[in-house]
């Protein structure tokens, strides 16, 4: 009790500049990896720091990219994932012929938790959950 700390990188989880801080940093991140996808047949999606790339690459250079890439800063880092199908936040998507295919996904750690109508939230909080 009674230290101060100082943060040297990111943002508080609870801060409300969080959010709009990572919006605005993933923006200028992904601007080189979206010139250099652009060409072709491929599918980019973001949602806050997470991305998703499906793209028609020989797999060598699929991973000689996203090494560069990994090099733009040391605190993200993007991984491949080659194959037909993959999780990205809740969904899993699947490649079949040439189609994607969509299905919800849980991550090993989900635990499927109900909120008891007598607990101790606010009753606003407890109509707004769905059952």
């Amino acid at each position: 009790m009674g230290k101060c700390y100082y943060l040297v990188r990111g943002n508080a989880m609870d801060s409300p500049l969080t959010l709009t801080v990572a919006n605005c940093y993933m923006f200028f991140f992904e601007q080189d990896i979206i010139k250099q996808i652009n060409n072709g047949d491929r599918l980019y999606l973001r949602y806050i720091d997470d991305i998703f790339i499906t793209i028609n690459w020989p797999t060598q250079h699929l991973l000689k990219e996203i090494y560069r890439w990994n090099k733009f800063d040391s605190s993200i880092k993007l991984e491949a994932q080659v194959g037909y199908s993959a999780n990205f936040l809740d969904l899993c998507i699947e490649n079949k012929n040439d189609e994607l295919f969509t299905e919800v996904y849980h991550k090993p750690s989900y635990e499927s938790y109900y909120l008891p109508f007598n607990s101790v939230y606010s009753t606003h909080i407890k109509k707004n959950i769905l059952f």
